[in-house]
This record gives structure tokens, sequence and C-alpha cells, in this order.
């Protein structure tokens, strides 16, 4: 009997590592508007295409083409357009502060701010959002206020979370903005089972759960399918693709062999891929897959093919594992600048206008930042009482809990 040959593992590895020239010819995608768009309530079945293809509206020359195209007046454009200059201004603005060691972390969403402002737009009043540490632009497109966002960040005597969490996981239910919690994937069962729970009420309200490419990986995205297939539910499920999970490209998770929207064929799930740093695109692809969990026709998977343009995090160096210019070496541009585009070729914006609401967002965020560091930082002012660690643990505070409270004697 001839020897076998020496079995060997795979290991998915990016095409190109620091030094070298960016490549993004993995991505693949076609011409804008080239994607159908099928009835709200079709058969999954029918467009399984539609998760290896990708929905674009914007073409290269600013102009909205294609069935996806969406009849957006140019005042809700304008407004997109602010959400995402005034999310880039306040992460740029918290990645100071951190740097100044007014807090510890700080995660900004460079390059990804189309995903969570165009998305917001599209939910209605009591959607409840499941999010990653990313989606600060769920919240600014929905007019929360940024002083409240920036006290969480700080952890100061106005932080509402009384320190307890990590910055940027925030939390504002009256914001439909569920806490974000730093164990990734678990917030996709949440959603599923909220979901459920909304319909079991019957109410009419649907829930909006977010993972990124790596956590996909992980068992909570698989069980969440599972249970979201089979009952149903009420719930959009995004998938964050925005290359890289910290050091890890997204071909780790399994994006080397399969679209991470594919993965909702399996559970029998509608399943698209758009262009995330296309405004209308998302808007357009979120308002569709609502649509149809209002109408009882269950879940749907969408992936968001972005690009992460910053660092992970504010610990992160991420020229240690790409190249320096492979942002700039994006296919899919940025979604700031194309939404300007657009704006400028419909007539409704100029070059002027945009500098000027640049500055006032600048002064906006600034104002904020004041307003919270006047409650204290991290390091410098009132800070929540010790006592506040027992609080809120259990309705009723255990013996053992009180025993430890008076033994620090807070």
């Amino acid at each position: 009997m001839p020897s076998a040959a020496r079995l060997s593992l795979h290991v998915p590895e990016p095409s190109v590592r620091p030094g070298g020239k960016p490549d993004f010819s993995h991505v693949g995608f076609a011409p804008a508007g080239e994607a159908r768009r099928p009835p709200v309530d079709a058969d999954p079945a029918e467009f399984r295409d539609l998760a290896y293809s990708l929905i674009r509206v914007l073409d290269d020359a600013g102009a909205a083409v294609g069935p996806w195209a969406e009849a957006l007046s140019a005042a809700d454009l304008r407004q997109g357009l602010r959400d995402m200059m005034l999310t880039r201004a306040y992460d740029a603005r918290m990645v100071l502060s951190q740097r100044q060691g007014k807090t510890s972390f700080y995660v900004q969403c460079l390059g990804e701010e189309a995903v969570a402002c165009a998305h917001r737009k599209a939910l209605a009043p009591g959607d409840m959002c499941f999010p990653t540490y990313r989606q600060q632009g769920l919240l600014i497109a929905a007019g929360w206020p940024l002083v409240d966002m920036m006290n969480s960040v700080f952890s100061n005597e106005k932080d509402r979370l009384k320190g307890r969490q990590l910055p940027t996981m925030y939390s504002a239910r009256e914001a439909g903005f569920f806490t974000v919690s730093g164990n990734l994937g678990t917030q996709y069962p949440q959603a599923v089972g909220w979901a459920m729970a909304s319909a079991i009420a019957g109410d009419d309200k649907i829930a909006s759960a977010w993972i990124g490419d790596g956590a996909t990986a992980e068992s909570d995205f698989h069980a969440a399918l599972v249970f979201a297939s089979v009952y149903r539910a009420p719930v959009i499920l995004n998938v964050v693709n925005n290359q890289w999970a910290i050091s890890s490209y997204q071909g780790i998770a399994g994006g080397e062999s399969v679209k991470f929207a594919s993965r909702g064929h399996g559970f029998g799930i509608a399943s698209l891929r758009a262009d995330g740093n296309d405004y209308l695109a998302v808007h357009a692809v979120s308002a569709w897959a609502a649509q149809r969990a209002r109408a009882n026709l269950g879940p749907t998977l969408i992936e968001w093919v972005t690009y992460r343009a910053a660092a992970h995090s504010t610990s992160d160096d991420p020229g240690k594992y790409r190249p320096r210019d492979e942002g700039a070496a994006w296919p899919l541009g940025d979604p700031l600048e194309r939404l300007k585009l657009h704006l400028i070729k419909r007539g409704e914006w100029s070059e002027e206008r945009h500098a000027q609401m640049r500055a006032e967002i600048d002064a906006e965020v600034l104002d904020a930042a004041r307003d919270a560091e006047s409650h204290g930082t991290l390091h410098d002012g009132p800070t929540p009482s010790p006592a506040s660690m027992f609080e809120d643990v259990y309705k009723d505070m255990p013996r053992h809990l009180r025993e430890q409270r008076q033994q620090l004697g807070v």
C-alpha cells in the first residue's frame, strides 16, 4: 500500500502584510444599480444570488441608480450627511480625550458611519437595536445627547451606568439601544429573544442585531439563526464585515471561502449583501428588511461590506498587521464623501456649505465635551460612590452583599 501524503491544515492569511501593496480583489462587486430588488414577500430561495453580489446605489459619479434607489428627500440626505459627520467628529474628540488621559479606552467607527446612521433612519420609534461597540452612529442618528454618551466614556458622576461599563459600551433604552456587551456574540440571541417576545406580546416593534465578521465564528451567532429561522422572529441580523477582527483578517472567520451573507441560506433566512459605505444602499436594504419583519415574513441577514479605516481601538496599532495605506485603497470609498458628492450632483449641497457644517459640528462637539468634563473624567473630578457597585445587581439586595458593603464602610 503506497504511503499517503502527510496531512496539513490551511490557515487563512491576508493577501498582503505591512510593506506590501493593498489588494482588495477578494471583495468582488458589480457596478452600482445592477443588483435586482425582489418583492418584500419573495421566498428567500428566489434571491439566493443576492448573498453573493453586492447591492449598490451610488455610482462613482455620485448618481443614484438601479432598483434600490429610493426617493429620499434632499432634507433627509442632508440630515444623513450631518449624522455621519457628527459621528466622525464625536469619535475624533473622544480619541483625543483618551490620549489626554480623560478616559481609559475608546473604539471609533471611522469609515463605517453609514452602516449605523442610515440603518437607524430605517427603523421606527420603539424598535430595539442590540449593537456592538462600533455602532455609536445608531445613537447619534437617533438624536441622542452627545453629553450623555460622553459621560459614559468619562465614567463621571453623570454616567448613567455609574462607571460599571467600559467606555463606548453605552446603554439607552429610551433610544432603542440595548446595553452593549463586551462578550461579542451575546447580543445576537438576545435580539432574537427580544423580537420573539415582541411577537408573543402582539406588539409591532422589531429588533436589530449587530455582529462583526470575526464574531460570526462564535456559537451564539449560529444559535440565534436557528431560533430566528424556526420561529420567524421579526429581527434584522446585521453582519458588519469591515475586513478585520482586531488583527485577524476576515478569512479567519470563514470569509475567505464564502460570503458571510450566504450563511443564512442553510437556515432558510432571507440573505442580502450590500455596500456598507453607500448611505442610500444601507437605508434601502434596511427599510426592505424592516418591512419584511413587520409583515411577519421572518428575519433578514444582511452583510454590510465596509472597511475599518482606523485602529481597532486606542489600544491597537494596525500598522503591525496591514499596510498603512490600505484604507486609502479601499475600493468602496468614504461614506461621507460619497453622500456629499451625491448631494452636490443633485444641486443640494456645496463645498462651502460642507465646510460651514463641519465647523458647526466641531463647535457642537467641543461644547458637549466641556459640559461632560465639568462633571468629571476618569481621573479628575467626582466619580460615583463605591456604594453604587452594590446597587442594581439584585431586585432585593441579598445578605452577603449587605455584609460586603458594611465591610467597606460605604
